[in-house]
């Protein structure tokens, strides 16, 4: 019990001390999954507006495809990635393994799908006959779009978060293309595997602190969001 109440105390410590080795793990975290997230947003809901507004063949099995995708493991989508962008895979000559770009696009391809599927059954949700009136009204197809988008906003604003939480906490994808190479690409989750394998746990204490913060963070706002979203209906 002790030792537990040093390296909190240590923890602490650390995270208002301003440790610099520290922080950089945290910034590079929060670096590497807001880039991901920024990247996917557009074509996520690009993607989710077709499949909940036009009807082409291979709509359903899309709409399967991507609510499958949801349950396939971090570390396999990094050990696909990393088939892909190792030496003798076919994107090798990129040379973009064990770098925070390779672990951008192991974290798109996490947040992607959840961003799709969220965002499609927000978009499923709303009354079909908002679209035909605004068109009906002379609105152009651009104007209709953020028209729906708004009247989804709450929901389209829940896939962001739920999606923001999967990827910034996941370590297996981030593991294997990033190599979790310090102050570069190291972040959160591989900074805490590595510090408690080798039985260092203030570190791995705080970093999880900022963690836990994040995740209760991202619960109130959702938490608010979907009050609002309660209150508007």
């Amino acid at each position: 019990m002790s030792n537990l109440t040093s390296a909190t105390t240590e923890a602490i410590s650390l995270l208002f001390a301003g440790d610099k080795e520290l922080w950089g793990i945290i910034g590079i975290s929060f670096r590497v999954s807001t880039t991901a997230i920024l990247l996917s947003v557009i074509p996520a809901l690009a993607t989710a507006f077709l499949l909940a507004y036009i009807n082409f063949p291979g709509r359903r099995f899309l709409i399967s495809l991507f609510s499958s995708l949801l349950s396939v493991p971090a570390v396999v989508v990094g050990l696909t990635l990393y088939l892909v962008l190792s030496r003798h895979g076919p994107l090798g000559e990129w040379r973009l393994l064990f770098t925070q770009t390779a672990m951008v696009f192991g974290q798109m391809a996490l947040c992607f799908p959840i961003l799709v599927a969220m965002s499609h059954a927000a978009l499923q949700s709303t009354d079909k006959r908002a679209w035909e009136t605004a068109r009906t009204l002379g609105a152009g197809v651009i104007r209709t779009i953020f028209t729906v988008l708004r009247e989804v906003r709450f929901g389209l604003f829940a896939a962001l978060l739920a999606a923001y939480g999967r990827i910034i906490a996941e370590v297996g994808a981030s593991m294997m293309l990033g190599g979790n190479i310090l102050n570069h690409t190291r972040n959160i989750p591989t900074a805490i595997a590595l510090e408690t394998s080798k039985g260092e746990f203030a570190q791995g204490i705080a970093l999880g602190m900022v963690l836990l913060m994040l995740a209760f963070t991202l619960n109130f706002m959702l938490q608010h969001f979907q009050g609002k979203e309660g209150l508007v209906e």
